[in-house]
């Protein structure tokens, strides 16, 4: 009986063995993903009014990524990381509000999807805003944990027999509280407590932090230890406490041994909100911002970090973006994507690791909405519509000539249009255009795929917008 038992005791020891071999091999991915952040508001861009040390030793301890690519808005860039694809190949456009009846589509599958089958344990922490509807939510959408404020800090609404307007802080699928102003000056701190934690239960098997801050969209309300801290205000002080938050995130894989076992990736949704003036951030020497195709409004400060697998201070300017990252994350945790649906992004961890210099996609598009505006390869970008400067500020006399060609190499804010000198160059960059723009562009796109929809949909809790009223009823708080 005993010779019998032993090739089956082997048997099932070489399993487990393998088994630990392979979490072991799984490295953690944690995605810092702040709101509004301009390509210059952080030390390793170009900051110097507000302090950011800890980014600061991020950026020297790995990698620059210098033309990286979000969307000019916010759920459309949320839908792009998480899915690999541009947001109008999902039908993702621009931004969801509460209440809405759309959201990113359960059918898709997202980055915590792919990796908790891959044995990850998968957590949100912060701004979700790709629908808040119950189907949207992202324990739906593959993620264990869920704690945050799940759309703009900008969204509040009144509730009913409520005095002020406040925003829903979500724990999983309910709501937990309903903040206040003031009461969002503690929720950098709170989403940062959140993070640890998950991290410290998490630590004994591979884990997907995607950790997307509410900060620094405005309303701006950096917490009180930080408040006039920096040389830039409430949005510096902001900053500051962003990168507070990322120092605690660093510091704890250190003292939990996952430093070596870790990518972490630092990034931004967009660029800057800049007609907030003082509240908003800087993109410079970019062109334009937030709600723009522009570079300033989609090129957006980037930091990864690997120690022993990213070169420390070591900096890419391949063309990249948040559509590759949930095909990097996939690719490095020992999965495969499928062919079909199709994925736009690609792995880039060849750029990561120093084994190339070139983009491992053909060509970058730059959507506003389900409009192509731009794309671009190598150094060229051709714009083929008219840009507005940014959210709120229309086109500049010289973005209504179209089509616009421009070398980001020798002139990265966009100013000198070389379409006249460089025929070939534009042509063959029409040619990129069109055919993507057949596939996920204008009003008949062939490969296309459905947002999620609901009936009826609600908000997450009764507010004065949903109370029905008569003729002398107060009139809803509108959005700021």
């Amino acid at each position: 009986m005993k010779h019998q038992l032993a090739p089956a005791l082997l048997f099932l020891t070489l399993c487990l063995q393998q088994s630990i071999f392979a979490a072991e091999s799984k490295p953690n991915v944690v995605i810092i993903f702040i709101d509004d952040l301009g390509y210059a508001d952080i030390g390793p861009f170009g900051a110097t009014k507000q302090k950011t040390p800890n980014l600061d030793r991020m950026a020297a301890e790995g990698m620059k990524l210098t033309s990286f690519y979000a969307a000019p808005v916010c759920s459309v860039s949320r839908a792009q990381l998480l899915t690999g694809c541009y947001g109008s190949r999902v039908s993702v456009p621009g931004v969801f509000s509460p209440g809405n009846a759309n959201g990113l589509n359960p059918a898709e599958n997202t980055t915590a999807e792919r990796l908790r089958a891959l044995g990850y344990a998968t957590a949100c922490i912060g701004k979700w805003h790709l629908g808040d509807q119950p189907e949207f939510l992202p324990t739906k959408q593959g993620f264990d944990r869920y704690f945050g404020i799940p759309y703009s800090n900008d969204m509040q609404r009144k509730a009913i027999d409520g005095t002020e307007r406040v925003s829903p802080l979500l724990l999983n699928d309910k709501v937990a509280e309903l903040l206040t102003d003031e009461q969002q000056s503690r929720i950098v701190e709170r989403y940062t407590d959140e993070a640890i934690q998950f991290m410290r239960e998490s630590k004994d098997r591979p884990f997907f932090l995607y950790f997307p801050h509410t900060a620094v969209h405005t309303p701006i309300h950096p917490g009180e230890a930080f408040r006039g801290k920096s040389a830039n205000g409430r949005f510096g002080d902001w900053v500051e406490e962003v990168d507070w938050s990322v120092g605690r995130v660093l510091e704890t894989l250190r003292e939990l041994k996952l430093d070596e076992k870790t990518l972490v990736v630092f990034t931004s949704d967009n660029g800057p909100w800049l007609i907030k003036g003082s509240d908003g951030g800087s993109a410079l020497p970019l062109r334009g911002g937030k709600g723009s195709t522009w570079e300033g409004g989609v090129r957006v400060p980037t930091i990864a970090r690997w120690p022993g697998k990213i070169q420390p201070g070591s900096v890419c300017d391949a063309v990249a973006g948040t559509i590759d990252l949930m095909p990097t994350a996939v690719s490095l945790a020992g999965g495969t994507l499928p062919a079909d649906p199709v994925i736009d992004g690609r792995d880039i961890s060849p750029l990561l690791f120093g084994k190339t210099k070139e983009s491992q996609r053909e060509a970058h598009y730059y959507f506003a909405g389900y409009k192509l505006q731009a794309v671009r390869q190598g150094p060229w970008k051709l714009a083929i519509a008219t840009q507005p400067e940014t959210m709120g500020k229309q086109a500049g006399d010289d973005a209504k000539t179209n089509p616009r060609l421009y070398n980001l190499d020798t002139e990265i804010n966009e100013q000198t249009n070389l379409a006249a000198t460089y025929p070939d160059i534009v042509a063959k960059l029409q040619r990129f255009a069109e055919k993507m723009n057949a596939e996920i562009g204008g009003d008949n796109p062939s490969s296309r795929r459905p947002a999620g929809h609901v009936q009826n949909p609600k908000t997450l809790y009764p507010t004065e917008v949903d109370k029905p009223r008569n003729k002398n009823a107060e009139k809803p708080a509108s959005k700021s």
